[in-house]
C-alpha cells in the first residue's frame, strides 16, 4: 500500500512538472523527426546495416562521428538550435532515449529508409517510414504510462513533427542500377510515384490519428545534381542528370497536392510543405551568391570526377574548408548548406515554404 502511494505521488509530481515545462514556453516544445540519412541522428548505429556514418571523417565539425551523414549538423539539428531547444533530438534506438528524454522529442530517422518498405534493401538493415511510425506509437505509449493520456495528447498536439523522406525511394530503389532495370520495365515512373504518394498518404494520416498536428513535410531535392548521380551518369556532362530530377519533380507536384488535400480534410491539422527542391536548386545555380566555391563535388571524396563513387570514409580526402562546399559526400549536404536551407525554411515564405514557415508553425 505504501509503495503504491509513493508511486502515485511521484507520478502526480512528475506530471505537474511536465505540464509546467510545456506551458512555460513554446520554444521548448518537443520535436519528433522522421526520415532518412538527411536527418538520421544515429539510429543506424544500432542496427546491422551497410548504411552507417559513425566513423571518421563524418562529424569532423561536430566533435566526431555521431551517426550523422555530414560534417556537422543536419537540418533538424539547426532547427532545434534556432527554436531554443535544450538539446538535439536524440535517436530512438539510443539506450539513453528513455524516461524524461522522450518528452523533449525523439528522432526516428534511418539512413537508407524510404516511404516504401522495400526501399533501401541493398543496405540490409534500415528503418522505413512505416516502422518509424510504429516506433513513435511505442514512444507515445511510454509517454502515456509516464504522464497520462491528457498530458501526452497535449504534448503531442503542440509538438513539431518533421518528415524528410523520399529520396531513397528513387536513388536506392527505382534508380538503383542493379535493381532498376526490371522495375522500370514493369512500372512506369508515373505508377511508381503514384505508389509512393498513396503510401505516404496513409502514413501521414496515421501520424494525425496518433495526435500529430504541426507537421512539416519536405519534398525531394534535385537528386540528379548530387555527386553520385553525376558520376554514374557521365553522359550528362557537367549538367545535373535530367531523369532523376524529372522523377523528383513528378513526385513533388503530387506531394504538394496531397498536402493541400490533407490540410483540408484533417480537421485541426497544420501541414507545412517545405520546397527543398526549389531552395537547393537555387543554391546550386547561384552557389557563389550563397558564399560557396563548389556546387557539384563532394568535400569528402575518394573516387570519381565529382567524388561520387565511394562513400565518405577514413581513406577519403577531405577539403580543408567545408564551408565552401554544398556537398559533404556523394549524397548529403554539408553543414553550411544545411544552414542555408534551414534559414529559408525557418523564416521564408512561398514558394520556399507554404502556407507558413516553421517558426510561424511552432508559434501558432
Amino acid at each position: 500500500m505504501a509503495a503504491s502511494l509513493v508511486d502515485a505521488t511521484s507520478r502526480a509530481v512528475f506530471t505537474v512538472l511536465v505540464l509546467t515545462r510545456m506551458c512555460s514556453a513554446k520554444a521548448q516544445s518537443a520535436s519528433f523527426v522522421f526520415g532518412d540519412s538527411l536527418v538520421d541522428a544515429g539510429n543506424n548505429n544500432y542496427i546491422v546495416s551497410l548504411s552507417k556514418a559513425n566513423y571518421e571523417p563524418n562529424g569532423i565539425d561536430f566533435g566526431g562521428p555521431s551517426g550523422r551523414y555530414t560534417n556537422g549538423r543536419t537540418i533538424v539539428d539547426i532547427i532545434a538550435e534556432d527554436l531554443g531547444f535544450e538539446d538535439y533530438t536524440p535517436p530512438y534506438l539510443a539506450p539513453t532515449t528513455t524516461g524524461t528524454a522522450i518528452l523533449r522529442g525523439v528522432n526516428y530517422a534511418s539512413g537508407g529508409g524510404g516511404i516504401l518498405n522495400h526501399t533501401g534493401q541493398i543496405f540490409g538493415g534500415r528503418i522505413n517510414l512505416d516502422a518509424q511510425i510504429d516506433n513513435f506509437a511505442n514512444t507515445r505509449q511510454d509517454m502515456i504510462s509516464s504522464i497520462g493520456d491528457d498530458a501526452t495528447a497535449e504534448l503531442i498536439r503542440n509538438a513539431l513533427f518533421s518528415l524528410t523522406i523520399g529520396s531513397n525511394d528513387f536513388i536506392n530503389n527505382y534508380l538503383t542500377p542493379i535493381l532498376s532495370t526490371a522495375e522500370r520495365q514493369l512500372v512506369s515512373p508515373e505508377a511508381f510515384v503514384d505508389s509512393m504518394i498513396s503510401r505516404f498518404c496513409v502514413q501521414l494520416r496515421r501520424l494525425f490519428d496518433l495526435g500529430a498536428r504541426k507537421i512539416v513535410v519536405a519534398n525531394v531535392g534535385p537528386i540528379g545534381c548530387i555527386p553520385y548521380e553525376r558520376d554514374v551518369n557521365r553522359d550528362s556532362g557537367e549538367s545535373c542528370v535530367e531523369f532523376p530530377n524529372q522523377m523528383a519533380q513528378l513526385y513533388n507536384s503530387q506531394l504538394r497536392v496531397l498536402i493541400k488535400e490533407l490540410s483540408s480534410s484533417l480537421k485541426g491539422s497544420h501541414f507545412v510543405y517545405a520546397d527543398v527542391y526549389h531552395i537547393f536548386d537555387d543554391m546550386i545555380r547561384n552557389y557563389q551568391a550563397y558564399g560557396f566555391e563548389n556546387a557539384d563535388s563532394s568535400c569528402c571524396s575518394a573516387a570519381g570526377l565529382y567524388g561520387g563513387l565511394v562513400p565518405c570514409g577514413p581513406t577519403s580526402r577531405v577539403c580543408p574548408d567545408r564551408s565552401q562546399y554544398i556537398f559533404w559526400d556523394p549524397y548529403h549536404p554539408s553543414d553550411a548548406a544545411n544552414v542555408a536551407i534551414t534559414r529559408r525554411l525557418m523564416d521564408g515564405h512561398a514558394p520556399d515554404v507554404w502556407p507558413k514557415n516553421i517558426r510561424q508553425l511552432v508559434e501558432s
